[in-house]
């Protein structure tokens, strides 16, 4: 059964999954901010939806490699959205996401870069504040 059927809280940490999220990945209601946006491919993430993750990453700067990981002793365990910023078409997201590998857990500190094209918001890249992975 897929989380769209379940009434569950949503990975992002916002309400029941098919309220926040599930609009976005199972529902293609479009992300009307970069901070949905990326919320719901932390979510993705989570769920290894590997087709929403790669529509919802901009075309110029995508890899041509799998984003979803597939090991399955990866577990997603939260995400902090520390700050956001738009200017215009362009916006920035500050997040932390943990999860836990083989028992441990470890963190993904990142400042995400997000452009509006066609009134749709897209992933163009990140980068790592000084010290942080």
């Amino acid at each position: 059964m897929t989380r769209q059927n379940k009434k569950v809280p949503c990975p992002c940490g916002g309400t029941e999954y098919a309220q926040c999220c599930g609009c976005f990945i199972a529902n293609d209601e479009v992300p009307q901010t970069a901070v949905e946006l990326m919320r719901s491919r932390y979510t993705a993430y989570t769920l290894r939806d590997e087709v929403y993750l790669q529509a919802t990453w901009y075309a110029r700067s995508r890899p041509d490699t799998k984003l979803a990981a597939e090991d399955e002793g990866l577990k997603w365990i939260g995400l902090e959205v520390r700050k956001h910023q738009q200017m215009g078409d362009e916006a920035t997201v500050e997040f932390v996401a943990r999860y836990k590998i083989g028992g441990r857990a470890e963190r993904l500190h990142e400042v995400s870069r997000f452009i509006r094209e066609d009134g749709r918001w897209f992933y163009v890249d990140g980068s790592f504040p000084e010290g942080d992975k």
